[in-house]
């Protein structure tokens, strides 16, 4: 069986690397393509293209013109879904309808939703007075920041990556993309769409590839990269700082958490259900802004956690075309592993395994596959290594709380911050309880509700800086004082 050529794309054409490294599918960890590693060269080359489209065409265009071919690639992914869909599914084992609904519509809108906010964002301006009573006038520009190195996860690959190319592309700045080694795909597949949508040579690069001694080091200490964006996991994103602190180049991380949901005694808890399933088990539980710690007041403890299994236990697994299926594979062999290991460490742990804990029998050659069960558990205590590290997968671990204090000194007892959900039905307890947690995004009554003018980002070990709306083009534009004595 011939396997598929997943090739870099750098300045506008398709180009092998310095080697191949194998792709395979998540269900049956069969091989499906063959990658093309990027050395040291075909990163200089791709840097180096992004670094001319600066000068060149891309760096004359005016906003709206920048603009025009942006909405045309959003068009261009629309136009090409099921393409996108296809090698979606095929790089994540993830259910059609979720990245039907999620990862290439939003993946397309990111273009959209940045080339227009970029056009209508005002700049400062002041009146000075000065000595001689003439005064003078200050107005400040926005300018691209240069050459961005996009660094992406695989948990949602398409999404991620152009949440980050879309605000860098409309700020007029050029990228070198490097997504995930199990994710290729659509990165790869987008350069055909550039080139269709007219975007010029070597504003869109992409480099395959992995991190220490590969793509990922020679982008994030390479000289001539301007920025360096990334989001995934929070060693790799303290291995990034530390790359370019020499050159005192800014960096935007989006990195792990560990986020927790407190569910109140009067909360509703149909919606608490329906959000903590979600949270829990969406896309695997591979999902940055995912729950695995689950506070749940005493007197409703035993009917969610009752309710939860329940809902858990009909979670149905199977293959991305399997139109019954909710719940796929993790990415691969080796992130099950890591998974299996923490479920094996809470049993050692003492954990009440309330559901699931291990691997489930899958049919055929799916049994080769890199399936988890979802799973709960119940009776650790806060300070073990199920509630303090981030597992990536599908599970949580529910714990009753007596009072509001209480739950939100052990929901920020933590080293991340980055998101939260509060389930109650006390308009004064959510804002009460939503303005103390440590965390960057805090949902009442819901999760994953995003409206994208809005800032994302985590505190403590869950990132710097923020995305989304102004807050994007704060990260990939320089600003410019012009001072005009009159």
């Amino acid at each position: 069986m011939n396997t598929e050529k997943i090739l870099n794309f750098i300045d506008g054409s398709y180009r092998e690397g310095v080697n191949w490294f194998e792709k395979r599918n998540p269900c049956n960890n069969a091989v499906f393509a063959e990658v093309a590693e990027a050395g040291r060269d075909e990163v200089d080359a791709a840097v180096a293209a992004a670094k001319r489209a600066l000068r060149g065409p891309w760096g004359k265009m005016t906003v709206h013109e920048r603009a025009a071919i942006l909405h045309r690639v959003a068009d261009g992914i629309t136009a090409r879904f099921e393409e996108f869909l296809a090698a979606e599914c095929r790089d994540t084992g993830k259910p059609r309808s979720l990245a039907s609904h999620i990862d290439i519509p939003r993946g397309a809108a990111n273009f959209k939703i940045f080339a227009d906010l970029v056009k209508n964002v005002p700049t400062e301006s002041f009146m000075l007075d000065t000595p001689d009573g003439a005064g003078a006038v200050n107005y400040a520009l926005r300018r691209p920041k240069g050459v961005i190195g996009v660094i992406c996860p695989w948990n949602l690959p398409l999404l991620l990556m152009t949440w980050k190319v879309g605000p860098a592309l409309a700020c007029g700045n050029t990228v070198v993309v490097k997504p995930s080694e199990e994710t290729p795909s659509t990165a790869a597949l987008l350069g055909e769409v550039m080139n269709e949508a007219g975007v010029p040579p070597g504003v869109y690069n992409v480099v395959h590839g992995f991190g220490p001694g590969s793509a990922g080091e020679f982008i994030t200490s390479h000289a001539d990269v301007n920025a360096v964006t990334f989001t995934g996991e929070t060693g790799t994103g303290a291995a990034i700082m530390r790359a370019g602190a020499h050159l005192i180049r800014p960096v935007s991380l989006e990195l792990g958490g560990k986020n927790p949901a407190l569910v109140f005694a009067d909360a509703d808890l149909d919606k608490a259900i329906e959000g903590t399933m979600r949270s829990a088990f969406a896309n695997c539980g591979q999902v940055c802004l995912g729950t695995e710690r689950v506070y749940v007041q005493r007197p409703v403890f035993e009917e969610f956690l009752g309710r939860l299994k329940a809902g858990a236990d009909g979670l149905v697994l199977g293959t991305p075309d399997d139109a019954a299926a909710n719940m796929g594979p993790l990415v691969s062999r080796e992130h099950q592993s890591k998974v299996l290991s923490y479920y094996a460490k809470a049993c050692e742990l003492g954990a009440d395994v309330v559901t699931g804990g291990g691997v489930p029998g899958m049919p055929g050659d799916l049994a080769e596959g890199a399936w988890v069960q979802p799973t709960i558990w119940a009776g650790l205590d806060d300070d073990s290594a199920i509630m303090r590290e981030e597992i990536f997968g599908p599970c949580c671990h529910v714990s009753p709380f007596d009072d509001e204090d209480e739950v939100i000194e052990r929901a920020n007892d933590t080293d991340y911050g980055l998101a939260c959900s509060i389930w109650t039905e006390n308009s004064s307890r959510a804002h009460r309880v939503a303005g103390q947690m440590d965390t960057g995004l805090v949902w009442v009554n819901s999760w994953f509700l995003r409206d994208l003018r809005t800032p994302f980002g985590g505190s403590k070990r869950s990132g710097i800086g923020r995305e989304g709306g102004v807050h994007s083009l704060e990260f990939y534009t320089e600003l410019s004082n012009v001072c005009v004595k009159l």
